[in-house]
């Protein structure tokens, strides 16, 4: 008998962070307890990122369907998040500080790291430093994060996730890149219009959705 999805708990939240409070959304999964936390960084605050981004959006509900509690959050100076655009560095913090706040919360789960865009740097920036993460997912990295992050040291499963047609970061600069990382280490070309996968989010979220799968298989 197929169990029956529950209503999900949704809470909107205000968390502290370095520079004053940050805007999130904390969902759990539709079945049962969740087996992991993941948190999930927006694309770049100057161009209009923000949580609620449909890649975003995406990234964050195929995790909960493969069994994750979710925190989503706006960097400094989004929407309610306070404080403004501090070129990387300072969203690189926010960032530690929502990871931080998740781990508090569900200090039993391991941890998935991921992103989107400038988020997918974020994640990885913080994945360079890899105590208690469980994998950490790219998806739609650009090409300038390439030469930004280093990964030496990252040795947990690091996932990347590319539109087959990103401007901002080509199938061939991104096998380059992921060539040189230290295992375990993957990289998913989807056939997609753009940098957003237009056309193909149905895709990214079946994958992202089965990702633990394909591991085991």
């Amino acid at each position: 008998m197929t169990a029956s999805p529950v209503p999900r708990r949704i809470e909107s939240l205000m968390i502290p962070g370095p520079t004053g409070k940050l805007e999130a959304l904390l969902e759990e999964p539709e079945y049962g307890a969740p087996v992991e936390a993941a948190l999930v960084c927006h694309p770049h605050p100057a161009f209009g990122g923000s949580m609620h981004n449909k890649v975003v959006f995406r990234l964050a509900r195929a995790l909960r369907r493969a069994g994750a509690v979710v925190l989503r959050f706006n960097f400094r100076g989004v929407n309610q998040s306070e404080g403004s655009y501090s070129g990387g560095i300072g969203e690189l913090e926010d960032a530690r500080c929502a990871l931080g706040w998740l781990r508090e919360r569900y200090p039993k789960l391991s941890t998935t790291l991921a992103g989107f865009s400038f988020g997918a740097g974020i994640a990885l920036q913080l994945a360079s430093s890899p105590e208690g993460l469980r994998r950490v997912i790219a998806a739609g990295l650009p090409a300038r994060f390439t030469t930004a992050v280093d990964l030496s040291n990252c040795l947990i499963p690091k996932i990347f996730i590319q539109s087959s047609h990103d401007e901002f970061g080509s199938v061939e600069e991104l096998r380059s890149f992921v060539g040189q990382l230290p295992e375990p280490k993957s990289l998913h070309v989807i056939e997609a219009a753009d940098h957003f996968f237009t056309g193909a989010l149905d895709d990214l979220e079946g994958l992202v959705s089965t990702l633990d799968q394909k591991l085991s298989a």
